[in-house]
């Protein structure tokens, strides 16, 4: 049986989409133990660039796994971006369905994933272990969904590049802003 606490936000759910995969057609044992090991707090993540490393504790050794998501999507990108306002803007499944219904969707696409394990299985407990952990985080903060496929260093790349689209879509003109409105104190 499912379980709900990983993949609750559609961000998320697109990391428990990899453990999970719609295609399986057979249940996969692997998958409560990979759980219990994101649940249990044995997955150590790190995000550099669109790589994620992730030192899952398991067994007598600690298993490294990396896995590198491909780059977003420039379409995906500018309509994320024309989308997004303010300054810390929520990312709300309202927002991805949004997104997803302009012939955009904002789901990962994974270029490579590998494990320090010996396993011989093509999925080993590890790499589900670190989707789950993915998905939670995400589910938390869906930045990181955005962030781990470079979504904010292609936005920053493309506005200091002089961009005058990609900035139109980032930034709101200070003569825009009513002093009164923005600023207030609390009484």
């Amino acid at each position: 049986m499912a379980d709900h606490d990983y993949g609750y936000t559609t961000w998320g759910k697109d990391w428990v989409r990899f453990a999970e995969s719609l295609r399986q057609t057979r249940p996969e044992r692997r998958l409560p133990s990979a759980r219990r090991l994101a649940r249990g707090g044995k997955v150590q993540t790190a995000f550099d660039g669109r790589t994620v490393r992730a030192v899952v504790h398991h067994g007598r050794s600690p298993r490294v796994v990396t896995v590198e998501v491909a780059p977003m999507p420039t379409g995906t990108t500018a309509e994320i971006s024309r989308r997004l306002s303010g300054a810390r803007p929520l990312l709300t499944d309202d927002l991805y369905r949004a997104i997803a219904d302009a012939g955009h969707p904002p789901a990962p696409v994974l270029d490579s994933v590998d494990c320090s394990c010996p396993a011989a299985a093509p999925r080993c407990v590890h790499e589900l272990a670190v989707y789950y952990d993915m998905a939670r985080r995400i589910d938390d903060d869906p930045r990181i969904a955005l962030d781990v496929q470079g979504f904010f260093r292609t936005a920053t790349a493309g506005s200091s590049q002089g961009s005058a689209e990609a900035s139109a879509h980032r930034w709101i003109a200070l003569h825009a802003l009513d002093p009164a409105a923005y600023f207030t104190t609390p009484e």
